[in-house]
């Protein structure tokens, strides 16, 4: 079975909404704001494109990257493996022809399948929604969290409020840096 990852930039108030500028949102780009940059706090970052053999993400975070990843130097490795898209709306026709392989799946139950297939890490970018759906369904089996040191208040969380029994972390690396950043990874205990 294939390990599915979450991985995000989150806030101390567990925000994960517009971290890198994208436009519309009340605190767009807060990774970039009020936080001196270490690039230290992010090796977790390449070595996640390294580790992983698939990209799964939400429309709305496919819609966001695709523009910009496939042309960006720093996420090359990402560019050649196959990505999987969770979604009802999409179509073929919306999928960019110069970022590789891409499949879109209509539900969660697609997902439980994928992880079901021979292969390795699957890393799931951005995609709240799809990120509180997944957990809720116990399909996630490892978060890697870059925590900021702020107060975001507002925005999109990566956890959901459904009452749920409680889901036991267990922290399996974890590092705080200068800037106030922590990297903490968690796997799920089952």
């Amino acid at each position: 079975m294939r390990t599915l990852i979450s991985t995000a930039f989150i806030s101390l108030d567990g925000v994960v909404e517009a971290p890198g500028g994208e436009p519309g949102y009340r605190n767009s780009g807060w990774t970039f704001k009020n936080v001196d940059f270490l690039p230290e706090a992010f090796d977790i970052k390449g070595r996640e494109q390294k580790e992983a053999t698939a990209m799964l993400m939400g429309r709305v975070s496919y819609e966001a990257f695709s523009p910009v990843w496939p042309a960006m130097e720093d996420f090359a490795d990402y560019k050649v493996m196959p990505k999987y898209v969770v979604s009802t709306t999409l179509t073929e026709g919306d999928l960019v022809s110069n970022w590789g392989e891409t499949t879109i799946l209509r539900s969660l139950d697609e997902v439980a399948a994928l992880k079901q297939t021979e292969g390795g890490p699957i890393i799931v970018h951005g995609s709240a929604a799809l990120n509180q759906s997944l957990s809720d369904a116990g399909l996630i089996d490892r978060y890697h969290l870059i925590v900021f040191p702020l107060l975001l208040g507002a925005g999109k969380r990566l956890f959901s409020a459904t009452d749920k029994d409680t889901q036991k972390l267990q922290l399996v690396e974890h590092e705080v840096y200068a800037n106030g950043l922590q990297k903490n990874v968690f796997d799920v205990v089952r």
